[in-house]
């Protein structure tokens, strides 16, 4: 089997391609510049040598088509495009276009393949919105704040639409929120249990945060990249949400960080409404009873064990 991971240089991407290549995947992964990346995840799963690189712009059509011909993949799995919420605020048309126009090229090149792969979709809770307390399953409704969540709803239309129309093997993944060690700094969890670190190791920093009183279903990433090669391995595609059922506030994640190292984190944290976005859901669950139920997937780390995990995995300025 062959497989090419648009975005390989992600998270999710390199978890991913570890976890093919345990399975005998000839992998392929693509970035935008194939000879100026530095696919630091990659080196630190010591893959870096295992997989085969290709250069692609995802909204570029000609690039997509180039890269899936060289590539002549069995599956193909879209985790490329800008992923920050906070940063799609800030940069909203970059956002939308490596997204939704990311997704659109993708399929329309996969549809002119003979055979056609099948085709994996990264999707966010964040299409969901609030869910006003009650877990988000796959048929709830979306209902985007951010500029990320509308271009993740529009491609998952796109999927699904190319799904029917065109008879293609094509599935979205809704996954909540997921950390690793890989997490880039620039998301809160990496930002909490880095500054965390460095002050159980002696530095007098205070860690400035927006609201805490959001709530999110955060599970552990190595995790999630099974379920999505697991939907890629059914006999019908479908849509699944992917997330462990349970909620925790931002201020617990950060107590349970800080209370590792025996550290009051009330001590060391301070709000600052710089951090706070133009529009912010307030509470974010998922019902992930369809993938236990199809795929025998289910989440085994809940939040300690991600933040336990996240700090033996090295999350500090070494790191």
């Amino acid at each position: 089997m062959r497989a090419l991971i648009c975005g390989i240089s992600g998270q999710d991407g390199s978890y991913l391609a570890e976890l093919l290549l345990g399975k005998g995947y000839e992998v392929w992964g693509s970035s935008r510049d194939a000879q100026g990346t530095g696919f630091l995840n990659l080196k630190k799963l010591g893959i870096y040598d295992k997989v085969r690189l290709v250069s692609m712009v995802p909204e570029d059509f000609r690039s997509v088509l180039v890269a899936l011909n060289r590539s002549e993949p069995d599956e193909v799995y879209y985790l490329a495009g800008q992923s920050s919420v906070g940063l799609s605020f800030e940069q909203p048309a970059e956002t939308i276009q490596s997204i939704a126009l990311g997704t659109l090229n993708v399929l329309e090149a996969c549809r002119m393949l003979n055979p056609s792969p099948k085709i994996y979709h990264a999707g966010s809770s964040e299409c969901f919105g609030d869910t006003g307390r009650l877990s988000a399953n796959e048929s709830t409704p979306f209902h985007p704040q951010s500029p990320y969540a509308v271009a993740k709803s529009s491609a998952f239309w796109l999927v699904d639409n190319y799904r029917n129309a065109y008879d293609m093997y094509a599935c979205t993944g809704i996954l909540f929120n997921h950390e690793s060690p890989l997490r880039p700094k620039r998301f809160v969890t990496q930002k909490i249990v880095s500054t965390a670190s460095r002050i159980a190791n002696g530095s007098n920093e205070v860690l400035e945060l927006g609201r805490m009183d959001i709530s999110r279903d955060w599970g552990w990433a190595p995790e999630y990249v099974e379920a999505m090669w697991l939907m890629l391995q059914t006999d019908n595609p479908e849509d699944y949400v992917i997330a462990t059922g349970e909620t925790n506030t931002l201020e617990q994640f950060v107590s349970a960080a800080f209370a590792y190292f025996n550290l009051d984190y009330k001590e060391h944290v301070k709000q600052n409404d710089a951090f706070i976005r133009p529009s912010e859901l307030l509470y974010s669950v998922g019902d992930p009873s369809k993938a236990k139920e199809k795929l025998g997937w289910g989440a085994r780390f809940d939040m300690q064990a991600v933040i336990a995990n996240m700090i033996k995995g090295g999350i500090d300025d070494k790191g």
